[in-house]
């Protein structure tokens, strides 16, 4: 099969044949459809994240249709249709069974023993799997925990969004910070997490909804999925100053869809007192940040992270499938591309030139 695969750091990604094993025990083939390019995938290809054994097939946001299982497999069957998730959860310890599957640090229990054939191969190279799915492969072979049935009428292509990054920044505002019907929030960044925060925002019942931004067409966007203001920071002198001026002293609640150090510090401080800010973006490794003790403890504002949305995966992504379908939620806006797989490179770079929202491989184009 056709895969997109990282062989060194960093690096652009090659389009190769690799060859996929069988399904074992409790393991499901997938037929990939659709793919969305996520930020996640490109820390590590250009070296802000490096803990990632080479050679591997990148990609994580992805959906599909079963084409076979292995033994002990009851979850799904071939022909159900699926969406991909890096929360893949043991179901067995304590963060899974205490409602935390997204803190699931278990993965012996839904990996290959070690010395068994690996899942995917070149010639006698085993090749990994980013996050353990590898999602820009023709075939994904993955456990059956890493993957969520879904109704047959919800179209793969948005599905696939739903896989990470609507997951991650829906889940933000409804199961991370669980805002207020009335409150104000803030989102910076308008990608495609932070456009999925944005909605999140207006579907939760937020007064009012800022986003911010440097590109004119994602404010646009943000408009459309949600906003009721926003804010050019090329065009100001301040955002932080700039939302406070907007809101009268700051926001209930504001969230970091970026992963920079400048913009979670913003996030913090245009957050009122008693407020709450969010870190949904990837900071690069080892990246500090700097907060004043004095606004904790004076001003009791929250400093909190967000990993994949605080998801229950299995639970939540049907609900976002049900809300895109009564039209809640706009995922197809959010859809800046359509490419076949040869072209990922080239959606990759219109994602470092800060162009593009989402761009979604079409696999057999």
């Amino acid at each position: 099969m056709k895969a997109a695969v990282l062989n060194q750091i960093p690096g652009e990604l090659v389009i190769e044949d690799i060859s996929v094993d069988k399904p074992g025990p409790g393991e499901v083939l997938v037929q990939t459809v659709n793919a969305g390019l996520c930020h996640s995938d490109l820390h590590f290809m250009d070296g802000q994240w490096s803990r990632l054994p080479l050679p591997a097939v990148m990609g994580h946001e992805s959906a599909g249709i079963v084409q076979a299982v292995g033994p002990d497999v009851t979850y799904v069957k071939p022909g159900d249709h699926v969406i991909t998730c890096l929360s893949i959860f043991c179901g067995n310890c304590e963060h899974c069974l205490t409602g935390h599957p997204n803190r699931c640090q278990n993965s012996d229990a839904t990996s290959r023993a070690k010395g068994s054939a690996p899942r995917l191969s070149r010639g006698d190279t085993p090749v990994g799997q980013f996050a353990r799915l590898g999602g820009f492969a023709e075939e994904m072979l993955v456990h059956q925990n890493g993957v969520v049935k879904i109704r047959p009428d919800m179209p793969l292509d948005a599905a696939a969004l739903i896989g990470c990054g609507v997951t991650t920044g829906v889940g933000a505002v409804f199961k991370t910070a669980k805002i207020e019907p009335g409150s104000t929030v803030c989102v910076v960044g308008a990608g495609g997490i932070g456009l999925s925060a944005i909605q999140g925002a207006r579907i939760a019942g937020a007064g009012r909804v800022i986003a911010v931004d440097m590109t004119p067409a994602k404010l646009e966007t943000a408009q459309v999925c949600g906003a009721t203001d926003v804010i050019n920071a090329a065009e100001v002198d301040d955002v932080v100053n700039a939302v406070r001026e907007l809101t009268g002293g700051g926001v209930d609640y504001s969230f970091e869809a970026i992963g920079r150090k400048e913009t979670v510090e913003q996030v913090w401080k245009m957050a009122r007192m008693g407020g709450t800010a969010v870190v949904i973006g990837m900071m690069p490794f080892g990246q500090k940040i700097e907060i004043t003790g004095y606004e904790i403890f004076m001003l009791e504002k929250t400093l909190k992270g967000s990993m994949m949305g605080s998801n229950a995966f299995r639970v939540d992504m049907p609900r976002y499938c049900d809300m895109y379908l009564d039209g809640r939620l706009k995922l197809d806006e959010m859809i800046s591309g359509r490419i076949p797989l040869e072209q990922i490179n080239d959606g990759y770079e219109l994602m470092r030139q800060g162009v593009s929202n989402r761009t979604v491989i079409e696999f057999g184009k």
